[in-house]
């Protein structure tokens, strides 16, 4: 099945969840990001720590990230709509980065991890850029993971099967090779301006 034919059969699955679990709330940031969490250098408080698994049952931590720019957002692959798209366009940046690419780990944490298992998620990713690192863990490593990079996000009320929708914070985070956060973009940032803005801070370290 071809990458095009597998994320339409994924987003049509999603949405399928999404009819019975209620309507989906996506949320372009939240408190902390509304607040501006800073030290009082002015750098913000995003970022940190992290034990989680991979697509592969690997073990990762925030040590993996280092060395190269991360592409970080969280979602959950039984999202509708915002979790599919994001991931499409970071993977269309990738491609039209070209080269410079290979500066960049570009990563999704679910936050959704009693569905989202290593096995489903090494599935969902055959649909996008097959360098996207997929990330998931125990509940509480999660919520850990979210709280380091300020991530909101909840469990809606199930529908009568079961099938429920998580909201969550929908940004794009920019990681530096040291892991500071350097910024954010949102989810519906067009492929083209997300590769020249990634591009612009490779060619920087350059």
């Amino acid at each position: 099945m071809s990458k095009t034919a597998l994320l339409a059969l994924l987003v049509a699955l999603a949405a399928a969840v999404a009819a019975g679990g209620g309507v989906y709330l996506w949320r372009a940031g939240d408190e902390a990001h509304r607040a501006g969490a800073t030290r009082t250098t002015g750098k913000a408080l995003i970022g940190g720590p992290f034990a989680l698994v991979d697509h592969t049952g690997a073990a990762r931590t925030e040590k993996d990230l280092l060395g190269r720019f991360a592409v970080v957002n969280f979602g959950f692959t039984n999202c509708p709509d915002v979790c599919p798209t994001t991931l499409q366009t970071i993977s269309d940046a990738l491609e039209l980065m070209g080269p410079a690419a290979q500066r960049i780990r570009p990563v999704f944490v679910s936050v959704d991890p009693d569905r989202d298992t290593p096995e489903r998620l090494k599935t969902y990713r055959e649909a996008f850029d097959e360098r996207i690192l997929m990330l998931t863990g125990s509940e509480a490593a999660v919520a850990r993971a979210a709280k380091a990079y300020k991530v909101g996000y909840n469990r809606m009320k199930p529908a009568e099967d079961g099938s429920y929708m998580v909201n969550h914070t929908a940004l794009i985070y920019l990681m530096g090779p040291d892991g500071g956060y350097i910024t954010h973009f949102p989810f519906r940032i067009a492929p083209d301006k997300l590769a020249a803005a990634l591009k612009k801070w490779v060619d920087r370290e350059s």
